[in-house]
């Protein structure tokens, strides 16, 4: 498995600056889990990717050029979320009908005058590399009334945090299998903010009342089996906000577990 670092922090606005440590962070702790809970070892060939902080457009390009190059079987670590802009623009050209299931506290699609960390999402469906019916979002519970309306007006498949403790997360799971199931090429990007910050402290944005990190391992080892799975990201790791590495060993399972 390709383990790609994406060191990049200035999509956060200044809101997190420490997140483009995350990357070196995550691939070092990975040399710890010995296996994964399938008593899988995991090996990582480790690549970075050059980045600019004072240049946004340089770096999205760079981002862009070496995930084609790579294509699919990745899990690219950032970084701030704006990564992910670039990462599945540049996987989505290998398929006719990509997804993406995305798991945040926040739905990230703000009006993208600019490209950053709110706004990426809706970015790439305005931009046309992603259908809006191919997007799911999983564990918000925080959004702008703008993001809200967004919503609503294109219909889009959301599972909030609220919906997930309500219905059961095994019917939730059912359901995003149900849909995801059909994209010839899905993608996964797991914000950390995800998680409840008992959990995972260390990141730009501590949104109380979210996933336990058992219950995103149990959304990560169903949707694993979907064989359409092809790529993953896992971003918003800040480890100057961490506390004994919690965060950034999360992320680090996070990989392992995928392996």
């Amino acid at each position: 498995m390709r383990l790609i670092k994406i060191p990049f922090s200035k999509g956060s606005l200044g809101k997190s600056e420490g997140c483009k440590y995350g990357p070196d962070k995550i691939a070092e702790l990975t040399k710890e889990f010995w296996f994964s809970e399938d008593k899988t070892l995991p090996v990582f060939d480790v690549e970075q990717i050059g980045v600019d902080q004072n240049n946004i457009s340089l770096t999205h390009d760079n981002i862009f050029k070496k995930i084609s190059e790579i294509k699919t079987n990745f899990i690219a670590l950032g970084g701030d979320h704006s990564i992910t802009y670039s990462t599945f623009k540049a996987f989505a050209q290998n398929f006719k009908n990509p997804g993406i299931i995305v798991f945040d506290a926040h739905p990230d699609l703000m009006p993208p005058n600019n490209l950053d960390h709110e706004t990426y999402l809706r970015k790439l469906i305005e931009d046309g590399i992603v259908k809006k019916e191919n997007v799911i979002l999983i564990a918000l519970r925080n959004w702008d009334d703008e993001e809200y309306k967004y919503i609503q007006n294109n219909r889009l498949k959301v599972y909030p945090m609220k919906n997930i403790c309500m219905e059961g997360i095994a019917n939730i799971c059912d359901a995003v299998m149900s849909v995801a199931k059909d994209f010839d090429g899905l993608y996964l990007s797991l914000d950390i903010d995800s998680v409840d910050p008992a959990f995972a402290p260390g990141t730009g944005f501590t949104e109380p009342a979210g996933l336990a990190s058992r219950e995103l391992f149990y959304f990560i080892h169903r949707i694993k089996l979907l064989k359409n799975l092809k790529a993953i990201d896992i971003v918003e790791v800040n480890p100057e906000k961490d506390f004994n590495d919690m965060t950034s060993r999360l992320a680090a399972k996070l990989c392992v577990e995928f392996y």
